[in-house]
């Protein structure tokens, strides 16, 4: 079967007809669009790819524990944001 393999709402992999509509990172634990500036310039470098996951929606990456990326989710970024303060060293995760 000639499919896609997208990440579920469990964080598990699982075999989908369609692609993905929103892509991240396993190690940073960051996803975003597809379109993503700060993705597409990381994997024109040659880096990202073996960790990039696929998600089907927003909700099955945050429900796998990703948070938005602030650069081309900036609006879900400041929401997330600001229900995730910074720890007390005053650092974040890394985008």
């Amino acid at each position: 079967m000639s499919g896609y393999t997208l990440v579920g709402p469990d964080g598990r992999p699982y075999p989908s007809p369609t692609p993905g509509t929103l892509g991240g990172h396993r190690r940073t634990k960051v996803y975003g669009r597809l379109d993503c500036p700060g993705a597409l310039s990381w994997i024109a470098r040659g880096k990202y790819v073996q960790h990039r996951v696929f998600f089907a929606d927003a909700h099955a990456a945050v429900s796998a524990g990703f948070r938005p990326c602030a650069r081309c989710l900036p609006h879900e970024y400041a929401q997330w944001r600001s229900t995730h303060p910074r720890s007390a060293t005053g650092t974040r995760a890394r985008a």
